[in-house]
């Protein structure tokens, strides 16, 4: 296992080498649920990661596409009440964006991406004495995503990006804004390989 990992690192590298412009990278952000709505309100961010490729240069915009994967958690554990449940939600996020690369501003790179995010919630332990294990749904919707990287090096940066999802509901739950309008602020850090 550690050889084919070690290969897989060599490979990465070795093809970087040989290029000229850094089209792939990766990100590690911390999620931060805002705003007047059911995650906002009841959701902590543990973590979110994402690989970007841009595949296109139109100067001064660079399109490409990315992939997130997050993840948010709701602990009522907290409350010491009879609801003692937790529900993790796992966030995928493709998308496709336009970086603008412009020589002015050579450290600072914004970014707008569209998309559609995926969010799937499981739950586990009770809520008023009912065992709630088995719980699991999924909801989506579109995703309009804007961001700003700031190079700190020429291969890693740090960046914020805000996320307004917009999720459809199923029609049993009312359909207003606390259900279905997500906004998240990501924070953190990217390597261009």
């Amino acid at each position: 296992m550690k050889q084919k990992f070690l290969l897989t690192l060599l490979l990465i590298f070795s093809i970087k080498s040989f290029s000229q412009d850094s089209k792939f990278s990766l990100e590690l952000n911390y999620p931060i649920p805002i705003d007047n709505n059911f995650v906002g309100e009841n959701y902590n961010g543990i973590i979110d990661i994402g690989a970007d490729y841009r595949f296109a240069n139109l100067n001064p915009v660079n399109i490409g596409i990315s992939l997130n994967g997050g993840v948010l958690v709701n602990n009522s554990n907290q409350n010491n009440g009879f609801q003692n449940f937790k529900v993790t939600s796992y966030v995928i996020q493709p998308r496709i964006f336009g970086e603008l690369d412009l020589e002015s501003m050579d450290k600072f790179h914004p970014t707008v991406g569209l998309g559609y995010t995926i969010m799937f919630f499981n739950a586990s332990g009770t809520n008023n004495g009912f065992d709630v294990s088995d719980a699991s749904d999924a909801q989506s919707g579109f995703n309009f995503n804007f961001g700003l990287a700031y190079d700190i090096t020429e291969k890693l940066f740090v960046q914020a990006q805000y996320d307004f999802i917009k999720l459809g509901v199923d029609s049993d739950v009312p359909d207003i804004k606390f259900n279905t309008n997500v906004n998240i602020m990501k924070i953190g850090l990217g390597y261009r390989l």
